[in-house]
């Protein structure tokens, strides 16, 4: 019960500060997009995310049994997932996807042309981003109307070092 008041809250601040407004475009709560000071190329390795869809928030957690990471250069985007235990379990999963993307200021928008599930390719998915030293979050809304995809995506990712 506590879990739930506390991703009630969250999910609560979230909307309160910059969440997608009724044209299904996130953008934060003044209206105008605020430029990055740092950059956003590079690998980026998910920490948690949070799915909010049809008043139900399901938040995973990444740093246990599955990773996450997503690369962004200056034009394209890529990501890939899986689990830790080298597909030998019964939540075994591998999936990938990545594209070209815009940013303008904070809006962040990936336009995905591969992805392992195909429903999803050629879609746009417009995003609010905030880095914060090495933490990126990116949030908004993941719309596709024909297989009935229309849900808040919140996620936070730490900046891979350069292990070298």
């Amino acid at each position: 019960m506590r879990n739930q008041i506390g991703l009630t809250a969250i999910f609560m601040m979230v909307v309160s500060c910059g969440a997608p407004v009724q044209n299904n475009e996130p953008t934060p709560s003044n209206n105008e997009t605020k430029p990055l000071t740092i950059p956003i190329e590079g690998t980026w390795k998910l920490l948690t995310g949070t799915l909010v869809e049809k008043g139900d928030t399901v938040v995973t957690d990444y740093t246990k049994d599955r990773e996450f990471i997503k690369i962004i250069n200056h034009t394209h985007f890529a990501f890939f997932s899986h689990d830790l235990n080298k597909g030998k379990n019964a939540d075994s999963a591998f999936s990938s996807g990545g594209g070209s993307y815009s940013l303008k200021d904070s809006l962040y928008t990936e336009r995905l042309v591969y992805c392992s599930d195909r429903q999803w390719e050629g879609n746009d998915f417009p995003f609010t981003v905030t880095i914060n030293n090495d933490t990126l979050i990116q949030q908004g809304i993941e719309k596709i109307e024909n297989i009935g995809v229309n849900r808040i995506n919140i996620e936070k990712y730490i900046r891979v070092k350069d292990q070298h």
